[in-house]
C-alpha cells in the first residue's frame, strides 16, 4: 500500500502544511497531491512543495481541464517535472458545469469526449515524436475554425518531456471509470468503500479490454481520497467527514446534475443522498449532515482511535486500492498511518 497527502486547496488565506509535508516525505509516503477550484490554483503550491522536498512524488488531484489548453497542461507539466527531478504525477479532470461554466465561463460540453482527446494530444507533447495536430470534437489544433488566421503550424514541444510521465484522471461514473481504464494510468475516485469493489471492477475490466491486453490492474493505480481523523472519540472523528459528505452529496452540484450524489446512491445510499440533498439544497446544512449516516462514514473514511483505524486498514489493504491519497493536516496521524501501513 502506498501512502499519498492530500495537501488540498487554499481558504480565504493562501498558506502549505509544509511541516506535514515534510513530515510524510521523511516517513516513506509516496506522493503530495494539491487541488483546485475557484482560488489557489493546483500548480503554484506544488511547485513550491518540490522546491522543498527532495524525493516525494508531487500529484495534482486534479488540474482543472477546462482552465488550460492541452498544450498549456502539458507544457505546466513538463516544467515541474523537469525541475522536481521526473517527481510529477498529472492528475486532470473535468471539474463541474457550475464551476466550468460559472467560473472559468466556457461550456461544459462532452466531458469524456474532451478528456479523450486531451490526454491525446498531452500524450503526443510528451512523447514529441511528431508536431501535435489533432482535429477531433472538442480541440482544433492547428485551430482552423471561426476567426483563424490560417498561419498556424504544427509544433513539437521545446523541452523534451518525460514520454512515460503517468496520468490520472478524476472519475466516478462507470463511464468515467471505464475511459480512465482505458486511456489513463490511473483513477482519482472522490471516496470510495473498499469493500464496494464491484462498483469499480466492471468499468475498469471494460476499459481495459479495449486496449487489447495491455492494461490490466497490474499497471493501473487506484487512488481514492481518503479522510483520517484520528481522536478517542470516534462520534467526535466523524463529524468533519459528515460535514464534507454533506456538502458533496448535497451540494456540490444542482439538483438535477450531482455525481456525488448519484455515486452515494450507487455505494447504497439512494434514500438518504435524496434526503440529504433535499434538506442541503433548502439551507438546512446541520439537518443534512446530521443526516449521513455513521455506516457511510467509516466505510469511506479512517475515523477514531488508532486501534480502530488500524483494524479498519485491513479491508483497504485486503482490495485490489494501491495508493490512499489521506486527507489529514494532523502531523501524528501521518506518522501513525506510516507506522501501520508502510
Amino acid at each position: 500500500m502506498r501512502l499519498g497527502l492530500l495537501s488540498g486547496y487554499s481558504g480565504a488565506q493562501m498558506g502549505l502544511p509544509m511541516d506535514t509535508i515534510l513530515e510524510a516525505e521523511r516517513a516513506g509516503f509516496d506522493s503530495v497531491w494539491t487541488a483546485e477550484a475557484y482560488g489557489s490554483d493546483a500548480i503554484t503550491p506544488l511547485a513550491w512543495i518540490g522546491a522543498m522536498t527532495k524525493k516525494i512524488r508531487l500529484g495534482t488531484g486534479i488540474m482543472q481541464m477546462p482552465g488550460r489548453t492541452p498544450a498549456m497542461t502539458a507544457m505546466t507539466a513538463m516544467t515541474i517535472d523537469a525541475l522536481s527531478g521526473g517527481r510529477f504525477i498529472l492528475g486532470i479532470g473535468p471539474s463541474g458545469p457550475q464551476v466550468v461554466e460559472g467560473w472559468h465561463g466556457v461550456s461544459y460540453g462532452k466531458p469524456l469526449q474532451r478528456t479523450r482527446e486531451y490526454i491525446e494530444i498531452v500524450r503526443t507533447i510528451l512523447a514529441r515524436e511528431v508536431p501535435v495536430e489533432h482535429h477531433g470534437k472538442e480541440f482544433d489544433i492547428p485551430y482552423t475554425g471561426p476567426g483563424a488566421s490560417g498561419l498556424g503550424k504544427p509544433l513539437k514541444s521545446i523541452l523534451h518531456g518525460r514520454k512515460d510521465m503517468p496520468i490520472y484522471t478524476a472519475s466516478i461514473s462507470p463511464k468515467g471509470i471505464a475511459l480512465a481504464g482505458e486511456i489513463a494510468d490511473g483513477v482519482i475516485p472522490v471516496w470510495m468503500n473498499p469493500e464496494r469493489w464491484d462498483i469499480y471492477d466492471a468499468p475498469l475490466k471494460e476499459g481495459f479490454a479495449k486496449t487489447g491486453g495491455k492494461k490490466s490492474l497490474d499497471n493501473f493505480d487506484v487512488a481514492p481520497f481518503v479522510t483520517c481523523i484520528m481522536g478517542p472519540d470516534v462520534e467526535k472523528c466523524r463529524m468533519p467527514v459528515k460535514g464534507m459528505l454533506a456538502l458533496y452529496i448535497g451540494g456540490m452540484g444542482a439538483r438535477s446534475k450531482n455525481f456525488y450524489n448519484d455515486y452515494a446512491k450507487r455505494l447504497g445510499y439512494e434514500d438518504v443522498a435524496g434526503k440529504i440533498q433535499d434538506a442541503f439544497l433548502a439551507g438546512k446544512k446541520a439537518e443534512a449532515m446530521a443526516m449521513v449516516p455513521d455506516k457511510l462514514v467509516d466505510e469511506v473514511a479512517l475515523v477514531g482511535n488508532r486501534e480502530r483505524i488500524a483494524d479498519r486498514l485491513k479491508a483497504w489493504k485486503a482490495s485490489p486500492v494501491k495508493t490512499m491519497l489521506i486527507g489529514t493536516g494532523d502531523i501524528n496521524t501521518v506518522r501513525a498511518l506510516a507506522e501501520i501501513c508502510l
